[in-house]
């Protein structure tokens, strides 16, 4: 896995039904390398702190290898690197191998796969429709939430290299399953309840399915 490319955004007004509103979904590529710091990335747009940003949603990665599919789908819209609203462009990467709690280094920075990205609405503001979220959530490729563990810098060809690899075997792509799932496997949930790199918050959510 590479970093295809560091992308960033300011804040920018929308219009949602009725209210005006900051978004920082719209970024777009940098030449500059990034600095992941413990929250957030340095110099990015966080519109809301209680949904984006914070120790499990510091930094957002997105698979290029998905960008063909939805290409193909909205090809009316002006295409570039950070679509999803995604700091880090990455090639080769695979919802259905990462797994929660797995460790990287990227750059001079040590992350730790944390969550999958569950699109809001404001993801449907950058694509011209609400459609989209279902559409998403349907592919079932979200892309991941990282932890930082040592703050660092990522350019633009720096690679993913695996540090160590997490105790349980839930991927991004079951667990994504599990949350929009109406009846949920009681296998993935319980893997979920036992790995401790996830939101405790999150976690706890998910009791009420046992």
């Amino acid at each position: 896995m590479q970093v295809i490319s560091t992308n960033i955004g300011n804040l920018t007004k929308i219009n949602w039904k009725g209210k005006v509103l900051n978004t920082g979904i719209f970024k777009y590529p940098t030449s500059s390398p990034l600095l992941l710091e413990k929250e957030s990335v340095a110099n990015d747009a966080i519109a809301n702190r209680k949904v984006h940003g914070g120790t499990y949603k510091a930094c957002y990665l997105f698979s290029e290898k998905h960008y063909p599919y939805w290409k193909n789908r909205y090809p009316e819209l002006d295409w570039n690197w950070g679509m999803f609203g995604e700091n880090l462009s990455v090639s080769g990467m695979d919802e259905t191998q990462i797994r929660i709690g797995d460790i990287y280094k990227i750059g001079k920075a040590l992350v730790q796969i944390s969550q999958p990205r569950e699109p809001c609405f404001k993801l449907g503001i950058r694509f011209g429709t609400q459609q989209i979220l279902k559409e998403f959530i349907e592919y079932g490729f979200p892309g991941t939430y990282v932890k930082i563990l040592e703050e660092g810098l990522v350019s633009s060809g720096d690679r993913l290299t695996l540090i160590e690899a997490s105790d349980s075997p839930l991927t991004v792509f079951e667990f994504f399953q599990l949350l929009y799932a109406r009846e949920k496997d009681q296998k993935v949930l319980k893997l979920a309840l036992e790995n401790s790199a996830l939101p405790e918050l999150k976690r706890e959510s998910l009791k009420k399915y046992l």
